[in-house]
């Protein structure tokens, strides 16, 4: 589905040096160039939710039907501040034989990539990240949630899980609040204090963002929890588990991606089973593969590898 991300964002806002820090910092928060991005005027708005729709039925003639109504959610959807300060030791800039400025931005690509990373844990993990951010989508698909489904996983402390996400201005998409992405401020001169409280010149320059998340109803989002560790045999990631969960979205709401950890690709992976046609005198043909691909789909959903999903979760 075509849809504007951050990067796209920034690039239509023109800020070219914010544009090369995201750039070069994808592939370290995939979520950054999948998800789509809306900017907003200020920092929160409200969203109202249809939650039930209104009885319909036949009727015999001459015969009235009970009225009935509509009902809503209202929901605030929030951006919180995120920023980081970068800065540079200015006798170390000017020793540096590419100059002060390559310097600096070495700085800014560092503290730019963390910043993604970040955001990328938040969209996960939400305030169990950082209390200061915005909620994340496994508080939207707790285990009383219509879309859930436990993988049997009982080890404390080495659980996972998948995300099931369907993107859109209706449904998910990351927010930019004051209509700002990423903001990296101008190099000044500062004086800058080490741990012992001891003064030396520097260089120093803030990132700041406005960020938030939009989860817009219920059926926006699913999940498989306790996905256990590659020991808990039983529990792992698999297909059926994926059918399983799939079936519980309503029609029309079918999700646009599927998201995971390594360890829980690598499991889907191996559960994955490979058929040979036999050949000529049941041969099997020599360059075929005689293991499964890594996945890269489920049911024609694309599936999304990122390291911002943790195996550490506990047991729900």
């Amino acid at each position: 589905m075509a849809k504007l991300t951050l990067l796209d964002v920034a690039k239509l806002n023109g800020n070219d040096t914010v544009v090369g820090l995201i750039e070069e910092n994808l592939s370290f928060a995939p979520e950054v160039s999948r998800f789509p991005f809306r900017q907003i005027k200020g920092t929160s708005y409200r969203t109202v939710t249809r939650t039930g729709f209104p009885s319909v039925s036949f009727r015999s003639a001459n015969e009235g039907v009970t009225p009935s109504k509509s009902t809503f959610k209202n929901s605030l959807v929030e951006c919180f501040i995120l920023a980081a300060q970068v800065e540079v030791d200015k006798a170390v800039g000017m020793a540096n034989e590419d100059g002060m400025a390559a310097l600096e931005m070495i700085e800014s690509n560092g503290v730019m990539r963390q910043a993604l990373i970040e955001l990328g844990s938040q969209i996960w993990h939400g305030v169990s990240v950082d209390s200061k951010g915005f909620p994340g989508i496994k508080a939207a698909t707790p285990s009383t949630a219509t879309i859930y489904l436990t993988s049997g996983g009982s080890d404390a402390n080495v659980q996972s899980s998948a995300y099931f996400v369907k993107y859109g201005n209706q449904d998910v998409t990351l927010i930019g609040g004051n209509n700002t992405t990423f903001n990296l401020g101008d190099f000044r001169d500062q004086t800058l204090y080490d741990a012992a409280s001891l003064a030396y010149e520097g260089r120093t320059a803030g990132l700041t963002a406005w960020t938030g998340l939009q989860i817009g109803n219920l059926n926006c989002v699913g999940r498989i929890a306790n996905i256990g560790q590659d020991s808990e045999t039983g529990d792992l990631l698999t297909d059926a588990k994926i059918a399983q969960l799939l079936q519980k979205f309503p029609v029309g709401y079918r999700p646009d991606e599927i998201w995971m950890n390594r360890r829980s690709g690598g499991q889907l992976q191996r559960s994955r089973t490979v058929v040979i046609n036999s050949g000529p005198a049941s041969k099997a043909g020599a360059n075929l593969e005689a293991v499964a691909p890594w996945p890269d789909s489920a049911f024609g959903i694309p599936i999304q590898i990122t390291d911002s999903i943790l195996s550490t979760e506990a047991v729900e």
